[in-house]
């Protein structure tokens, strides 16, 4: 039996290699006999792929000959850039159908995940999004992945091209053959391609040159314009350069003077009051997941009926204002990083992920700050702990204790795709409960994440369904705070307005654009208390998220350092700083300047860092402030 499978195995080995034989031999006179296909095959491939990435992303054909002929300056640059990289991989591989196949499958890829993250929330694929590459199946779970007849149309025939590639077998020969100068010219060329990406100051020419867009995109809708104008190919490009052209700046004579830098923008802290009768309070910050207030939109009122009485109850119990958030319908942790640091992503220059930008070192973080002031710190998340790798960089914020979706201590439910917020809040309350010391709790929650495609109606109408209960469950869960004798304080906000369809979506229907869209960065933030606290400190007018961390701290009347007391300062001055909200908003030297000091400089300004890391004490910091 044994030795007839082997014969057998033998046999169909030897077939296959007599079969693969002959395929070669018939590609081979192909190679021979059709040489101006060949050529054609070779020379046409770029911009054939160049179209098909755009069709793929335009999604109709109409609309891709449009493009074309308003941009052919454009579509030029296209073809140029895919075929410095498609030569490049020829002079290294030599095989035609090989070196297609490679850049077929990087450039489709990305031309479909274009399509997909647009559809999905509305912004266009850019180069830090592929950062995100490792969360891969974290984001085909929030993407509304839909094969049309249409991408299968396209895709097949990216495909037909290969298999032709690979039946007449283009290729270029070589007389002598020097596999070293064949790798080094096929690196030049591609190489050349990553010097428009890194050289900002060099491709600018080169982009005006073939008129792209080259304005600088300050919002998402900004972006979304400058798309429409230069494409997938040459946005994903420009975008990339700009980039790198906006790199953060290390403040004037920081490295000599750090302390001379610092120190001038440092402010006097005021005294505080005596200490709590009955304790210091709890502090529980909650970041709701795509929470907005649609009601800002008067045509949507007979839409959204009751969908916010539980918010506007919770209002009612506390104080209600505005906040302007950093980012829109994605990139939640732009405004997480200002909540936990006190500090503007526009100095950073607007990272999308600032959690990126952070060096590996312990942090001056708002929760390290309570810290030193006696608190138990938590941040509670309910999904995965690696997705924007979350666990290694918050290791560094000060928490003592972290909860991702495996590590909750109550009963778990659902509430459509994510983890309820009615379990968070529970999870909250047993945090509280179990400490002898009150508690700093930061939670983000995902509730309210997209896709928005289960339910009973549209996507909006589920949206709308689903921040209900979230209004629903922040109202039961202050009253249930009021009655539990503990003092407490609550800040709860929207991280962002939601993620909805790009092209056809509820943005689209109520006319937001570039000019119109600074409502879609203001979000109402609760401030609750059961401690008799004065509310009317707190700001009327719209402030900077990252501000609110400093209300609290005014509000609670909590310990307060030089550096604390200069943010207090200057949300007086400059109670707005953000980018997204105003593109013309000039630069705070102040603000960047320590900003920049915390989070890549040398912490000259004082911070929970000097306590945290044994240098002196908690009273020792206060009395020398003093």
């Amino acid at each position: 039996m044994v030795k007839k499978a082997l014969t057998w195995c033998g046999d169909t080995w030897k077939r296959i290699r007599w079969q693969t034989y002959r395929l070669n031999e018939w590609r081979e006179k192909n190679h021979n006999r059709f040489t101006m296909t060949n050529l054609f095959l070779l020379l046409l491939f770029p911009a054939f792929l160049a179209c098909m990435s755009e069709l793929t992303v335009n999604k109709y054909p109409s609309k891709l000959v449009l493009f074309i002929a308003e941009h052919t300056g454009i579509m030029l640059f296209d073809i140029l850039i895919l075929a410095a990289i498609f030569w490049g991989i020829m002079l290294i591989v030599r095989r035609g159908w090989i070196a297609m196949l490679i850049e077929s499958i990087g450039v489709m890829t990305l031309s479909i995940a274009e399509l997909f993250k647009y559809n999905t929330n509305g912004n266009h694929l850019m180069i830090p999004d592929m950062m995100l590459t490792g969360n891969i199946v974290s984001l085909t779970g929030f993407a509304y992945i839909k094969i049309t007849p249409r991408l299968v149309i396209t895709v097949l025939i990216v495909i037909a091209w290969l298999v032709s590639a690979f039946i007449f077998n283009p290729r270029i020969e070589f007389k002598k053959p020097r596999v070293l100068q064949r790798i080094a010219a096929g690196l030049a060329c591609m190489g050349s391609v990553v010097l428009l990406v890194v050289l900002p100051s060099f491709a600018e020419n080169i982009y005006r040159l073939f008129g792209i867009d080259t304005k600088q995109a300050d919002n998402t809708f900004i972006l979304n314009e400058k798309f429409d104008s230069n494409g997938f190919i040459a946005f994903f490009m420009q975008t990339g350069s700009e980039g790198f052209a906006s790199g953060l700046e290390e403040p004037d004579n920081y490295e000599e003077n750090s302390d001379g830098t610092i120190v001038p923008y440092l402010s006097e802290p005021e005294e505080n009051a005596e200490p709590f009768e009955n304790g210091k309070p709890n502090v529980i910050v909650i970041m709701s997941e795509s929470f907005a207030d649609f009601r800002v939109f008067d045509e949507l009122e007979e839409t959204i009926g009751d969908t916010y009485d539980g918010f506007d109850a919770a209002a009612e119990m506390g104080w209600q204002s505005t906040a302007i958030a950093p980012t829109y319908a994605s990139y939640t942790v732009r405004t997480e990083f200002e909540l936990m640091f006190g500090l503007p992503v526009k100095s950073l220059d607007d990272p999308s992920m600032p959690n990126r930008v952070l060096l590996d070192r312990a942090q001056p973080t708002v929760p390290a700050y309570y810290k030193t002031w006696g608190y138990n710190t938590a941040y509670i998340h309910p999904y995965l702990a690696s997705f924007y790798g979350r666990n290694k960089i918050y290791a560094n914020f000060g928490y003592d204790t972290m909860i991702f979706d495996t590590d909750f201590t109550v009963p778990v439910e659902y509430y459509g795709t994510y983890i309820d917020d009615d379990t968070i809040l529970s999870q909250i309350e047993a945090l509280i409960e179990e400490s002898e010391q009150p508690m700093f709790i930061h939670t983000t929650t995902m509730q309210n994440h997209q896709p928005y495609d289960q339910g009973n109606g549209d996507e909006f109408d589920n949206y709308l369904d689903w921040v209900e209960h979230t209004s629903d469950g922040l109202e039961d869960f202050l009253r249930r705070m009021e009655k539990s004798g503990e003092p407490t304080v609550v800040l709860f906000i929207g991280d962002h307005f939601p993620s909805l369809r790009g092209d056809d979506g509820i943005y689209a229907q109520l006319g937001i654009t570039s000019e119109n869209c600074d409502t879609l960065y203001e979000q109402k933030y609760i401030l609750w208390n059961n401690c008799g606290l004065d509310e009317s400190i707190l700001p009327d007018e719209k402030v900077s998220v990252f501000y609110l961390p400093y209300v609290i701290m005014q509000w609670i009347d909590s310990p307060r350092d030089s550096f604390t007391q200069s943010m207090m300062d200057e949300m007086k001055i400059t109670p707005i700083y953000s980018t997204n909200y105003n593109p013309a908003l000039a630069s705070n030297e102040k603000l960047d300047a320590l900003t920049y000091d915390h989070i890549l400089g040398d912490i000259v300004s004082p911070s929970a860092l000097d306590i945290l890391g044994g240098k002196k004490t908690a009273s020792e910091a206060m009395s020398e402030d003093e």
